[in-house]
């Protein structure tokens, strides 16, 4: 299986179960890993035997900037799901960073990681 990787995608969005979540927001970041096979893309040079990973991305941030979830690991899900309508992609991990989480202890960043294979 052959990896399409995407960092730091960003957008903002209302996620959180505290009020000021929903109503302020904030950025999230998303890291995908795309598993595929790219031989018959590589082979015949075409773009339509692959994932084409920009319409991932913009898909990827409108799931961030849609309807609010109370949960991380749901933006995660809504995600994967998204990322395997693309027939080429066989997997996906999904990374969720909340680096403005509401903690009251210094930290750098909270993400959750999910793995999901196409059924």
């Amino acid at each position: 299986m052959d990896r399409v990787a995407l960092s730091g995608l960003k957008g903002r969005g209302h996620h959180g179960v505290f009020p000021e979540e929903r109503e302020n927001g904030q950025d999230f970041l998303v890291d995908l890993v795309l598993g595929l096979d790219t031989s018959r893309a590589a082979a015949e040079d075409d773009l339509t035997k692959t994932v084409h990973y920009g319409v991932v991305a913009e898909e990827v941030v409108r799931v961030v900037e849609g309807e609010p979830v109370n949960l991380i690991e749901t933006l995660a899900e809504r995600i994967a799901n998204q990322c395997l309508t693309h027939q080429p992609v066989e997997e996906v991990e999904v990374t969720v960073h909340k680096p403005h989480a509401p903690i009251t202890v210094p930290f750098d960043d909270v993400t959750i990681t999910i793995h999901r294979r196409r059924p």
